[in-house]
């Protein structure tokens, strides 16, 4: 039995805004925010120009037996609209890996400031020339997580894809490999100032997989649109470090 509660998730990601909002946090989130509009200016330049090529590329994948592009052409308003959510997914995601590898160290000093805000206390804080080294180490180990994990991904999405039918469900895994993927990287954040070890954090949100994959899914969804992405990200944070502080710490120091 699956849990977790997907209403947390959306209770979570609503605190961790409103905490944004409060005035000793915004000189934490400047710097990400100016890191992720520039990204997003070039990035989303890119997007526009290669939308329609990428979605054709996709559908070029499939077999070209007359069948299929008789099931293809039959079934286009339903394969157009799941191939436009994996290239949007793919956009969230390369924009999500990139700022995120460039904000990392930024992004963990502001869950320590609102743990430390949440549980009225201060946690071990830590030089920022020791803290960038460190983070982008672990933001590093995530990244060969990620494409590890996304290589034998692809690798069974090139299977399917040539059976019909099956092929529909490709956008659906990779949907959900997107959510777990920014589960992770976010809750990493408050627990990497902990140093928590990668291994026990998975543990902890498989644990908690309704909660972990509603919080990525949500995540990557405002990922996925423009404009809305700029600011996603210091929710996500502020977000997973709500759920950090009420359950997490404790779960983790457990194990």
């Amino acid at each position: 039995m699956l849990k977790g509660n997907p209403t947390k998730s959306a209770s979570n990601l609503i605190r961790g805004a409103q905490l944004l909002l409060l005035p000793q946090f915004r000189p934490y989130i400047l710097v990400p925010l100016l890191i992720n509009l520039v990204l997003f200016i070039i990035i989303t330049g890119y997007l526009i120009v290669n939308f329609n090529d990428a979605i054709n590329g996709m559908l070029g994948f499939l077999p070209g037996w007359d069948w299929v592009k008789w099931l293809v052409n039959a079934l286009l308003w339903i394969l157009w609209p799941l191939f436009a959510t994996l290239v949007m997914m793919i956009y969230g995601y390369t924009f999500n890996l990139m700022t995120n590898l460039i904000a990392a160290p930024f992004y963990g000093l502001l869950a320590e400031k609102i743990e430390n805000h949440l549980i009225a206390a201060e946690i071990d804080s830590e030089p920022l020339k020791k803290m960038v080294p460190r983070t982008l180490i672990r933001e590093l180990l995530k990244l060969w997580y990620f494409i590890s994990r996304a290589f034998f991904l692809a690798l069974l999405s090139l299977t399917l894809i040539w059976i019909p039918l099956l092929n529909i469900v490709v956008p659906f895994l990779w949907l959900l490999w997107g959510a777990w993927s920014m589960a992770i990287q976010y809750s990493d954040y408050p627990a990497d100032n902990h140093k928590t070890p990668f291994k026990i954090l998975r543990k902890w949100l498989a644990g908690e997989k309704l909660t972990s994959y509603s919080f990525g899914g949500l995540v990557m969804l405002a990922s996925m649109i423009p404009i809305v992405n700029i600011f996603a990200m210091p929710v996500a944070v502020a977000g997973a470090t709500v759920n950090w502080a009420e359950r997490g710490k404790q779960e983790c120091q457990q194990t």
